[in-house]
């Protein structure tokens, strides 16, 4: 599909909460490009440099502020609420409250305000199902989140839903699957270590990922605010299958012309390590060296039927998770993340 179809109606004044990220940032450049007005907020401490050529309008401040988010959603039309703390397992449990759901609250009865108001966006996250013990699993299978995390996320899109149907705001959740594309920096240390030519695997690495391309993940949410059968529903947005750990390292390894082999790992002793450094570190304020989020990336099996997107909303994603990971591979040497090993030292 040409993304250019994807489009807000001219003229349209749209909110993201966290612009500032990898998603948000791509979606509020996507907007911009199509003449939509872009207020955004942002955290008082984040880099807003790299925005400086964009049109953006900047509220800083806590989205949880009340005041702020009365200033900030004036006159909106469309609302993205992404914005997440940063995911460190030494962050309090009251800052996910906040920005999950009190935020949600906030923004939610800012814009019953506002007279031409047309669609909140709500991103929530796979992670709100846990593992899922029957892969694939959709958007009704069952609710398990596994952390602080998952749990404030979940809340905060109980809460929006609900609202939603309480008062008719016109609110579509979306639960995005792993997010990547290039400038993406979470799966960094994995190609790194596909580089390198050592993987660790927990157990087999037939552990099953999940992923959407950055690029379909914002088409899809200007798609589901335009759309109006998008209306009180949540959609799983995701590639069209999901993909093993162990076929992802051998796309990435065989791109690098590397021969990667895996370290396999035991899940128990990991996880009661995982536990013990929270229990020890969090109490500090000092990242774990490891944590049980971090371990469940490779043990968790996370795969989900994402055809309620084409047969509600005729959406299909248009990059394969072959081609997308490849192309991240390509832009991490690009761009000097990488150095390519020499390819005649196999591992």
């Amino acid at each position: 599909m040409d993304s250019s179809q994807y489009n807000l109606p001219a003229g349209s004044r749209a909110l993201i909460t966290g612009a500032t990220g990898f998603t948000g940032s791509n979606l509020a450049k996507k907007l911009v490009q199509q003449g939509v007005e872009v207020v955004a907020i942002a955290r008082k401490s984040s880099n807003l440099k790299p925005f400086e050529q964009l049109p953006i309008k900047w509220f800083q401040g806590d989205v949880f502020d009340s005041d702020l988010i009365a200033t900030a959603t004036q006159g909106v039309n469309y609302i993205f609420h992404m914005v997440t703390p940063f995911r460190e397992a030494k962050s309090p449990d009251i800052g996910y409250h906040n920005v999950h759901v009190v935020s949600t609250q906030l923004l939610a009865k800012a814009a019953l305000k506002q007279p031409n108001f047309r669609r909140f966006v709500h991103v929530s996250t796979i992670g709100v199902h846990g593992h899922v013990e029957d892969p694939p699993g959709d958007e009704n299978c069952p609710l398990k989140p596994g952390d602080i995390y998952q749990q404030t996320k979940l809340e905060g899109e109980i809460w929006i839903k609900e609202f939603g149907q309480q008062t008719r705001l016109p609110v579509t959740v979306v639960r995005p699957a792993g997010i990547y594309g290039p400038g993406e920096k979470r799966l960094l240390k994995i190609y790194k270590m596909a580089m390198q030519g050592w993987v660790p695997a927990i157990g087999n690495g037939s552990n099953l990922l999940h992923f959407v391309h950055v690029d379909d993940l914002t088409n899809f949410f200007i798609h589901t605010a335009t759309q109006p059968q998008a209306i009180g529903e949540i959609f799983i947005c995701g590639s069209q299958q999901a993909i093993t750990f162990r076929d992802m390292v051998k796309l990435i390894s065989d791109h690098y012309q590397v021969s990667a082999r895996f370290v396999n790992l035991p899940a128990g002793p990991l996880f009661a390590l995982g536990d013990l450094c929270e229990l020890i570190f969090r109490p500090l304020g000092i990242e774990p060296p490891i944590y049980r989020r971090r371990l469940a990336f490779y043990t968790k099996d996370r795969s989900f039927n994402t055809s309620k997107m084409q047969t509600l909303l005729n959406f299909a994603p248009t990059h394969s998770d072959k081609e997308g990971l490849i192309e991240l591979a390509q832009w991490y040497l690009d761009n000097g993340w990488l150095t390519h090993r020499n390819p005649q030292q196999r591992a």
